[in-house]
C-alpha cells in the first residue's frame, strides 16, 4: 500500500534483528527508505556509529545504489523534535519535508477502470468484515457494483455498501475515493487478502499477496480439568470453534483445522509468540480452554525428503554467559554463523537453528544469562532434519491428591525442586505444582497437614519459611510443557497439568511403554 518507508533505528542500540527483517522486505519491494535515528537524547547515544551500522545493513541486504543513498533524519520522538543533524529543531517539520522530497507520489491512473488489491482485513461490530487496500486505478463510490476476483481467478459480482477513508488514526465515512487513496470497504463478507476488486466491465486482477505458511501448531481443546467451568465465561466446544474460526477473518497467517474429536482443534501459526498472543487474547475475553505443547510443522520435498523449519537467531549477552549459550544452542543443533565482540563486555552471536530446538529455549536462555540476555529470531526457511535432540532436562512435581496446599507439605516438596504455587492454593490430582531438579516426574503430596499435639499448635506453620514460588507468565508456561502435559488457560489462572490425571493410570502406561520400548 505504500511508496516508501521510514526505517526507525535507536541511536544507542542500532539496527536490531527485527530491523533486518522489515528492511529486507522493504528493499525486496523496491521501496526507498528514509532512515530515522531516534532517541538521540540518550546518554549512550552514538548516532555516527549507528548510521555506519545501518549503511552496512543496507549493503548486506543487497540494496541498490539508489536505495543505499538514503536520507537521514535525527529525532527525539517523545519531545516532537527532528533535524537533519543531531542538533534538533523544536518541530518535526524537517521529517515531513524529507518525506515530501524523497518519497515518490503514488503512480496511479484515476481515469482507468477500477483496480484495488485487498491487503488487510478488519472487522466492524456493526458492519462486519472490512477490506482495506489502496486504489491503484480508477474511482470507487459507496454502493458501487464491483467485480471481486478471487485467488483462483474466479470472478464474483459484489457491491461495497460502506466506504471509509483514513484521517490520522480515525476512519471517516465518504461517498467517493480516487486512485492513490487507502480505503476500507464494508459489506463484503467472504472476501480474502490478495483478492482484487475491479470494474465489472473490465475485471483485471492485480498481482496477489503471498502469505507465508505457519511453522508451529498447537492443539486447542475444551478444558477437561476438575476445575472446568469455575473461572471462564465461554468453555464449550461450540464457543471455542466459533472464536477460532472468527480469528481467521483478520489473522491471515493463522490456520484452524477440525480434528477427529469435536472438542479439539489444531491451530497453526508463525511461532510460539503468534499463538501465545491468540491464547492471551481469548483468555482476556473470558474463554476457558486447554492447549498442548507446540510442535513444528514438517514439509516434504519433491524428492520425498522430510524438511523442518529453521530460524535465524540473534543473541546479545555478556561475555561471562556466552559459553553457556553456545553450549545450549549446540545441543539443540544450532549452527553458529557469526560471533562479534560488541564492546562493554557484551558478545553478539548469530545462529541458524531448527525451530524444533528453540521450542522452550527462551526461558532456559534467560535463566542461563541471569535475565540479561537479548534474543530475537527470524524465520530462515526449510531444510533437512537436524537429528534427535533433548530439549528438556528436568521433570515435573505432580500433585498426588486434590485439596488445598499447606506450608507444611510444600516445605517437604520444596526439597525436590522449585515450586510454582504457594500455600492456600486449590490443586487437583495430576496438576503440575513444580519443576523437579532432576529428570523424571515425581508425585508429591502438597496438601498434607501437620498433626496437632499438646506441644505443637496450628500456629507452628508460621515459623516455616518457603522460597517464593516461581510465577510463570503465559510464554514461560507454554515453553515449559512436556509432550504428556497440557496448559489449562482460564481468565484467572494458568495451570500446567498431565494429560492423564490419575496417578495409577499414568504409572501403568509408563510401565507399559518401558516394557515395549525400553528405558
Amino acid at each position: 500500500m505504500v511508496d516508501g518507508v521510514l526505517l526507525l533505528v535507536d541511536a544507542a542500540e542500532g539496527p536490531m534483528p527485527q530491523t533486518r527483517f522489515v528492511l529486507k522486505k522493504a528493499l525486496e519491494m523496491g521501496h526507498k527508505a528514509i532512515v530515522v535515528i531516534n532517541k538521540v537524547d540518550r546518554k549512550d547515544a552514538e548516532p555516527s556509529r549507528v548510521l555506519n551500522e545501518t549503511f552496512d545493513l543496507f549493503i548486506e541486504l543487497g540494496a541498490t545504489e539508489e536505495q543505499a543513498d538514503f536520507p537521514v533524519i535525527y529525532a527525539q520522538a517523545t519531545a516532537g523534535k527532528a533535524g537533519l543533524s543531531p542538533e534538533l529543531e523544536d518541530t518535526l517539520q524537517p521529517m515531513f519535508d524529507t518525506i515530501l522530497k524523497h518519497i515518490p507520489a503514488p503512480k496511479v491512473d484515476p481515469d482507468a477502470p477500477l483496480q484495488m488489491l485487498v491487503t488487510t482485513l478488519g472487522y466492524d461490530d456493526y458492519r462486519g468484515v472490512t477490506a482495506v487496500g489502496r486504489i491503484f486505478a480508477g474511482k470507487i463510490k459507496a454502493n458501487q457494483k464491483l467485480a471481486r476476483i478471487k485467488m483462483d481467478g474466479t470472478i464474483l459480482n459484489e457491491s461495497a455498501k460502506y466506504l471509509y477513508t483514513f484521517k490520522g488514526l480515525n476512519k471517516i465515512e465518504v461517498e467517493e475515493a480516487i486512485a492513490g487513496d487507502i480505503i476500507s470497504l464494508a459489506g463484503l463478507d467472504e472476501i480474502s487478502i490478495g483478492e482484487t476488486l475491479a470494474d465489472p466491465s473490465n475485471p483485471v486482477a492485480l498481482p496477489t499477496i503471498k502469505v507465508e505458511e505457519p511453522t508451529v501448531r498447537m492443539t486447542f481443546g475444551v478444558n477437561t480439568s476438575p476445575f472446568a467451568g469455575k473461572e471462564g465465561k465461554w468453555g464449550t466446544s461450540r464457543n471455542l470453534r466459533e472464536r477460532l474460526y472468527e480469528e481467521l477473518r483478520t489473522n491471515v497467517s493463522l490456520r484452524v483445522e477440525d480434528t477427529d474429536s469435536a472438542e479439539n482443534f489444531l491451530v497453526s501459526g508463525r511461532g510460539e509468540l503468534h499463538l501465545g498472543i491468540l491464547i492471551e487474547t481469548m483468555r482476556r475475553e473470558g474463554y476457558e480452554f486447554q492447549v498442548s505443547r507446540p510442535e513444528v510443522i514438517y514439509h516434504k520435498a519433491d524428492d520425498g525428503v522430510l524438511l523442518e523449519p529453521y530460524e535465524e537467531v540473534h543473541i546479545e549477552t555478556s561475555s561471562e554467559t556466552i559459553g553457556a549459550v553456545v553450549e545450549m544452542l549446540g545441543a539443540r543443533r544450532g549452527r553458529m554463523m557469526d560471533m562479534q565482540d560488541a564492546g562493554q563486555g557484551t558478545t553478539r552471536v548469530v545462529y541458524i537453528a531448527p525451530t524444533r530446538g528453540l521450542l522452550g529455549f527462551r526461558y532456559q536462555f534467560l535463566t542461563s544469562t541471569r535475565g540479561a540476555g537479548v534474543m530475537n529470531t527470524i524465520f530462515h526457511g526449510y531444510d533437512e532434519l537436524a537429528g534427535a535432540m533433548n530439549t528438556r532436562q528436568s521433570g515435573s512435581l505432580i500433585a498426588w491428591e486434590p485439596g488445598t496446599t499447606t506450608t507444611y507439605a510444600l516445605k517437604a516438596a520444596e526439597e525436590r525442586g522449585s515450586l510454582f504455587i504457594g500455600p492456600g492454593v486449590d490443586v487437583y490430582e495430576g496438576m503440575v505444582v513444580g519443576e523437579n531438579a532432576r529428570a523424571g516426574d515425581i508425585s508429591v503430596n502438597v496438601c498434607k497437614k501437620k498433626h496437632l499435639t499438646n506441644i505443637r499448635s496450628a500456629g507452628a506453620d508460621m515459623e516455616i519459611r518457603l522460597t517464593p514460588p516461581r510465577r510463570m507468565s503465559l510464554d514461560e508456561a507454554i515453553e515449559y510443557l512436556a509432550d504428556d502435559e497440557l496448559l489449562e488457560v482460564t481468565p484467572e489462572a494458568f495451570r500446567i497439568r498431565k494429560r492423564i490425571l490419575d496417578s495409577n493410570e499414568r504409572g501403568r502406561l509408563t510401565k507399559k511403554a518401558k516394557e515395549q520400548f525400553g528405558e
